[in-house]
C-alpha cells in the first residue's frame, strides 16, 4: 500500500471514497440505534476488506454466500458472521460451523443432512423461506419469488411444524427497492409463516434494501422493524450490500482510440464484460460524470472496450465536446457488484483498487498484474 495523488493513478482503477462510505454507514448505524435491529454487510455486493475495520465500527457484522466470503468476514471484519447458500458440501459445513454463528439452509434435506455437524457445534440455524410474493419490476433474473424459483422453501413444502433446532427464518426478495415493497412482502410472509414467529429467536429480512438512497422511506422501514420486534419478540436482521457502498466508488478509465462507424466510438481501457458485468447482465447504464443521454449534448459517442466481444459496449453517451485520446472518463456508483464480479476474459488486466481518504489523500490499495491472470488458470 502506498499514498498517491489522483494524477498518479493509472487506469483503469476503482476509486473508493471513504467519506461517502462513512455517510452510508452512519445512516445504517442510525437505523440500528433507533430500532435495535442488526444490519450486516452482504459481501456479495462489496468485499473490499481494506475498509472492513471501518465498517466494523458501524455494523453488526457480515453475511456470506458461501465458505470463502464467510472466511473473509471472519478474518477481516469480526462481529456476527452469517451465511446462506442453496447447498453446502460436508467439508464446507465442517469449516463454517467453526467460524459462523448463524447458518441458513435452503431446504429441509440440507438441514437434516448436516444436522450432526451444526447441532454439535451449537450454531444458530435457520431456514430460508419463499413468501411467493414478487415485487420485482423488470429484473426477473434477480427475483427469488419467480415461478419455480430454487431459492427458499414454499409454505406448502415446510408444513405446520418447524424442525427441531431451527431458531430463525430468512427471506430475501428485494432488489434495489424502497421500504414499501418490504412492508408488502412482510405482510405476505406473515400470512403464510406468521404461525412460527412467536417461537423464533431471529428473523432475517434479507437484502435489496436501498436504505442509503436519497428519498428512501426510513420511517416506514423503522416502523416495520419495531412492529416485528414488539409483536414477536425476535431479533431482526437486515443484510443490504448495495446500501453500504452505494455511490461511494468510481471507475476511472482512459480513452485509448476513437473509431468511426456510423457514430464516434470510443475505445476505453475499461470493459463492461470484465470490469462492470452488471452493465451486460442487468442490463445497467452506469452514470458517467459530465455526460448526458444520447442526443442531449453536442456530440454522442458509443463507449466500448478493447476485448474481442462484439457486445462489450458500455452504452451511448453525449458530451459537450468530442472526447480526445488520452482523456479520462469517470463512471459513478462503481463500488458495488464490480470488484466482486470482475474477471480477466481476453487476458484483460484487472483495475487497480484505490481509496480516497477523508482528508483528500489517496491510498493505492492493490495493483494487479499478469500473475493474477495466470493464477486463475492451469
Amino acid at each position: 500500500m502506498a499514498n498517491c495523488s489522483m494524477e498518479e493513478l493509472r487506469t483503469p482503477v476503482y476509486l473508493i471514497d471513504e467519506a461517502a462510505l462513512i455517510r452510508n454507514l452512519e445512516i445504517l448505524q442510525g437505523v440500528q440505534q433507533r430500532t435495535g435491529c442488526h444490519i450486516l454487510l452482504a459481501q456479495k455486493a462489496f468485499s473490499m476488506f481494506r475498509v472492513y475495520p471501518l465498517i466494523a465500527h458501524y455494523l453488526s457484522g457480515a453475511t456470506a454466500s458461501g465458505l470463502y466470503e464467510a472466511r473473509l468476514a471472519h478474518e477481516e471484519l469480526g462481529g456476527e458472521n452469517h451465511v446462506f447458500c442453496p447447498a453446502y458440501t460436508d467439508a464446507e459445513m465442517a469449516e463454517l460451523c467453526k467460524i459462523c454463528d448463524h447458518i441458513s439452509f435452503n431446504s429441509l434435506r440440507q438441514l437434516e443432512h448436516h444436522r450432526p455437524v451444526w447441532q454439535a457445534a451449537g450454531v444458530s440455524v435457520g431456514l430460508r423461506v419463499n413468501p411467493e410474493h414478487s415485487t420485482q419490476e423488470g429484473h426477473a433474473i434477480y427475483d427469488p419469488c419467480a415461478p419455480c424459483s430454487r431459492l427458499g422453501i414454499p409454505h406448502a413444502a415446510l408444513g405446520d411444524i418447524l424442525p427441531e433446532g431451527v431458531e430463525g427464518l430468512h427471506f430475501h426478495t428485494l432488489c434495489e427497492q424502497d421500504a414499501a415493497p418490504l412492508v408488502e412482502t412482510f405482510e405476505a410472509f406473515e400470512k403464510k409463516f406468521g404461525q412460527f414467529l412467536h417461537g423464533l429467536r431471529w428473523l432475517n429480512l434479507g437484502g435489496g434494501h436501498h436504505i442509503t438512497r436519497k428519498g428512501y422511506d426510513l420511517a416506514a422501514l423503522e416502523a416495520l422493524i419495531r412492529r416485528i420486534r414488539e409483536t414477536y419478540g425476535v431479533e431482526v436482521y437486515l443484510e443490504p450490500g448495495e446500501a453500504i457502498a452505494l455511490n461511494s466508488g468510481t471507475l476511472i478509465t482512459t480513452v485509448m482510440d476513437v473509431v468511426e462507424n456510423g457514430m464516434p466510438i470510443l475505445i476505453l481501457d475499461a470493459s463492461a464484460a470484465c470490469h462492470m458485468p452488471d452493465v451486460l447482465e442487468m442490463p445497467y447504464r452506469p452514470p458517467l460524470y459530465g455526460a448526458g443521454e444520447p442526443g442531449e449534448k453536442a456530440v454522442t459517442c458509443r463507449l466500448g472496450a478493447r476485448t474481442c466481444l462484439a457486445g462489450d459496449v458500455i452504452g451511448d453517451y453525449s458530451f459537450d465536446e468530442m472526447p480526445k485520446i488520452g482523456d479520462r472518463l469517470v463512471f459513478g456508483d462503481m463500488a458495488i457488484y464490480s470488484m466482486v464480479k470482475n474477471n480477466t476474459f481476453n487476458g484483460m488486466p484487472l483495475p487497480d483498487i484505490a481509496l480516497r481518504r477523508r482528508d483528500g489523500s489517496c491510498e493505492m490499495v492493490r495493483r494487479f498484474g499478469y500473475e493474477d491472470f495466470k493464477g486463475r488458470l492451469s
